[in-house]
C-alpha cells in the first residue's frame, strides 16, 4: 500500500515563501514521475510542477520562475519551494504519483494580507 502525505501549508503574506513536502511510503514497484497540483474553490485542478526520475522539471506558466520542485530519493520526499507568493496561488496543494491513483490528502496554502 502506497501512501503520499503532504505537509508545509499555511497562511502567508503576499511576497512570502512556503516549502511543501510530500513523503512517499509503502512498496513502490519501479520509478515514477511526481507532480504537484493545486485546486482553488470552484476551479479545476491544475498541474503546478512535475519532476522526472532523472530530475527534469516542468512548470505551469503562472509559477515559472517562482516555484521549484525537487526530489530526495534517499528520504522518499518530493518538495515544492514557493517564493514570491501571490493571492492567486491560494488553494489546496496535492502531491501525485504520475500514472497512478495515488494522491496525498492535500495541504492548504493561503496567501493573504
Amino acid at each position: 500500500q502506497v501512501q503520499l502525505v503532504e505537509s508545509g501549508g499555511g497562511l502567508v503574506h503576499p511576497g512570502g515563501s512556503l516549502r511543501l513536502s510530500c513523503t512517499i511510503s509503502g512498496t513502490i514497484f519501479g520509478n515514477y514521475e511526481m507532480g504537484w497540483f493545486r485546486q482553488a474553490p470552484g476551479k479545476q485542478r491544475e498541474l503546478v510542477a512535475r519532476i522526472t526520475t532523472g530530475g527534469s522539471t516542468v512548470y505551469a506558466d503562472s509559477v515559472k520562475g517562482r516555484f521549484t520542485i525537487s526530489g530526495d530519493n534517499a528520504r522518499n520526499t518530493v518538495s515544492l519551494q514557493m517564493n514570491s507568493l501571490r493571492p492567486e496561488d491560494t488553494g489546496v496543494y496535492y502531491c501525485h504519483m504520475r500514472g497512478t491513483f495515488y494522491w496525498g490528502q492535500g495541504t492548504q496554502v493561503t496567501v493573504s494580507s
